[in-house]
């Protein structure tokens, strides 16, 4: 008697965490979020919820000290900034998701990634034709022999093609239009984007290749899809950066083979992203100094020392109106919680102003090395006193007014110097820096965010530097 085939069933599924209810509801009720239930078929032949969620381990157990490592070594993408926030390259047999929003330069880096190799690579291009990618090509000066294009958005015809080129490193754009014809959900569904990540995660184990996957985010920023798309990934990189200005940011928020705290800097120019070495220098480039509500802030990102400008700007607010605190490029409630340690501990009136904050050039920055210097940019602000020019500074500041340590202070203290300042501004017991920059620089320790006001000469009744 022939065995029945499983019955194919009507579920809804949250496009953001991939849970599954039995009828459709406004609201998730695993991950809390509203409007991202979709209707999905299972069951039947082939379905998404018959695939292993990892690839199939053929060896028994093993003591740890006997397992090799010598596979996991990285290998160079051939450019720097890349290799330097994935931990020194790619890794065969590793799967990472590159997200980013539309038009930010997600297909420019991967097809100059891909030109840069020296061994057979293969582009697949599931929503550009072939001349298009052609024709970015030429402009990128990305055409080699060894570099294969196939337009395509079956999943099974990738893989044959990648059985046909030998490809070692292969770039699928974008993840969330392959399609798998054995499964039963519709293109672009959660179980499609499922099913075919973890169809590609097992082909790259099995065959020991490198895979990139290009991937959609919503509005706010995050990866689009199922969450468990980026469990499933060995690699998570955020290519952030505004359409506005040239500068690009490349992060890892997840990385099976290394940190995630590293930051990778390009500028987007006529020929492609080019890499940019010195990141403090073109986020100064055009400072202007003696101008009030401006303070230079030495920030860490990863092992990489980044000197930025942040700008300040105050203006009396309406009555009976609530007060704005913008920030842009910094995160908005730790402004509004500095604001009111400014007023309470630093006693500079600021419950009544409207209080701008940025950090210029396009940077996004969120660290507590920031807090000092955006409190020194208001205050600078508020009186219409600019800082020094050769001042810097830094320093986390806490509820009761109190400044903190911050992480690799000499480290800032020798970036901030090599760029000309001579004074900075610091927390009390930081660690003194080397004796050859010690000479160069002047060093102001605070113990509080009034010592610091004072020393820079924008403190309440202080009316000269």
């Amino acid at each position: 008697m022939a065995a029945k085939s499983p019955r194919i069933k009507t579920v809804y599924a949250c496009s953001e965490c991939g849970a599954q209810a039995p009828k459709w509801a406004g609201r998730c009720a695993e991950c809390g979020d509203w409007n991202t239930l979709v209707e999905e078929l299972v069951g039947g032949p082939g379905a998404a919820s018959d695939l292993p969620l990892a690839p199939t381990n053929r060896s028994g157990p093993s003591r740890i000290g006997e397992v090799r490592t010598d596979t996991a070594r990285p290998i160079s993408t051939g450019i720097d900034e890349l290799d330097v926030v994935l931990g020194g390259g790619l890794v065969s047999g590793s799967v990472t998701l590159l997200g980013g929003e539309p038009g930010i330069g997600k297909s420019t880096l991967l097809l100059q990634l891909l030109a840069a190799r020296d061994d057979t690579t293969l582009y697949v291009s599931a929503e550009e034709s072939a001349t298009q990618v052609r024709l970015r090509a030429e402009r990128l000066d990305a055409i080699r022999p060894d570099l294969w294009l196939h337009a395509e958005t079956s999943l099974p015809h990738v893989i044959r093609a990648i059985d046909e080129t030998q490809a070692r490193l292969v770039v699928i754009d974008s993840i969330q239009t392959m399609v798998d014809p054995d499964l039963t959900s519709a293109p672009g569904s959660v179980g499609q984007v499922r099913g075919c990540a973890h169809r590609l995660v097992n082909e790259a184990k099995e065959r020991d290749i490198a895979i990139v996957l290009v991937g959609h985010v919503t509005k706010d920023g995050n990866l689009a899809g199922p969450r468990v798309l980026e469990h499933v990934v060995d690699t998570v990189l955020q290519f952030e950066g505004d359409r506005h200005h040239a500068l690009r940011l490349l992060r890892a928020v997840k990385h099976r083979f290394g940190p995630t705290n590293e930051l990778g800097l390009f500028e987007m120019v006529g020929a492609g992203l080019v890499a940019v070495p010195d990141p403090s220098t073109m986020f100064l480039a055009d400072r202007r100094t003696g101008v009030a509500g401006s303070a230079v802030v030495p920030t860490m990102e990863g092992r990489r020392p980044i000197v930025v400008e942040l700008q300040a700007l105050t203006s009396k607010g309406l009555e009976n109106v609530p007060k704005r605190r913008s920030a842009q490029g910094i995160d908005g409630g730790r402004l509004s919680m500095l604001m009111a340690v400014l007023g309470r501990r630093g006693r500079i009136g600021v419950a009544d102003q409207d209080v701008y904050a940025s950090a210029a050039g396009g940077a996004k920055l969120n660290e507590p090395g920031l807090d000092l210097g955006i409190c020194l940019a208001v205050a600078s602000s508020m009186c219409d006193r600019p800082l020094p020019a050769d001042m810097a500074v830094f320093g986390e500041v806490g509820l009761g007014g109190e400044v903190r340590q911050v992480s690799h202070a000499p480290r800032r203290v020798t970036e901030a110097a090599r760029l000309g300042f001579r004074r900075v501004i610091l927390p009390a017991k930081s660690p003194d820096p080397d004796e050859e920059v010690a000479d160069k620089v002047r060093l102001i320790r605070v113990a509080t965010l009034a010592d610091a006001l004072r020393e820079a000469g924008v403190g309440a009744g202080n009316d000269s530097f």
